[in-house]
């Protein structure tokens, strides 16, 4: 078992990319939203900054899209990811609650077309925890950019999914060790119980 240490004063929890358009690509969603919502309650009661990241486009944000970034330009042609769609909403099996933090991005990353560090900081937290879909995906982009901004990373790896298991695999065995510290919910669950 990992010897996962937090203080819950200074750590948050991201779910990101949870929303209903991609959820469904998960072979079984409610097991997998099980396994999220027990990590959630746990944070939620040992009193961790929740928070969530999803990903849509306004029509301004589309029209802006360039060509020179073929997924969104691709998802702006398509309107896919139109931020107006049920399917670019949070899932409402993991909804969530008043005060948590909820933030939209237009880019792969939970940074860079958001306001979610100056709202962590705000709120003193240094340390995260990072689970959603896709590992290769928000996950990746995430664990590289928050390292970059000196935050502390811990990755849920079954809170985590990719469509390519040997993807998700070598991201969560071999790469993400690199920055972050990798654990299973329980092992999360645990260490909040623990507290």
């Amino acid at each position: 078992m990992n010897d996962l240490q937090l203080n819950p004063a200074t750590t948050a929890l991201l779910l990101m990319d949870l929303q209903a358009g991609i959820v469904e690509s998960h072979p079984d969603s409610d097991a997998f939203l099980a396994g999220l919502r027990r990590a959630r309650e746990s944070a939620r009661s040992a009193g961790l900054t929740v928070g969530y990241v999803r990903v849509a486009l306004t029509a301004e944000d589309a029209a802006k899209a360039p060509a020179t970034n073929p997924n969104f330009a691709a998802a702006a042609a398509s309107g896919r990811l139109d931020d107006t769609q049920p399917a670019t909403q949070i899932d409402a099996r993991i909804a969530p609650a008043a005060g948590e933090i909820v933030v939209r991005k237009s880019r792969v990353g939970a940074f860079s077309t958001t306001d979610l560090r100056e709202q962590l900081v705000a709120r003193g937290v240094d340390t995260l925890v990072l689970a959603g879909i896709a590992t290769s995906g928000v996950v990746l982009s995430t664990v590289r950019d928050a390292s970059d901004r000196d935050f502390r990373l811990v990755v849920l790896e079954d809170g985590c999914f990719d469509r390519d298991d040997e993807v998700h695999r070598v991201l969560t065995e071999k790469v993400f060790p690199r920055q972050a510290q990798v654990v299973t919910i329980d092992e999360f669950v645990s260490a909040l119980g623990a507290l």
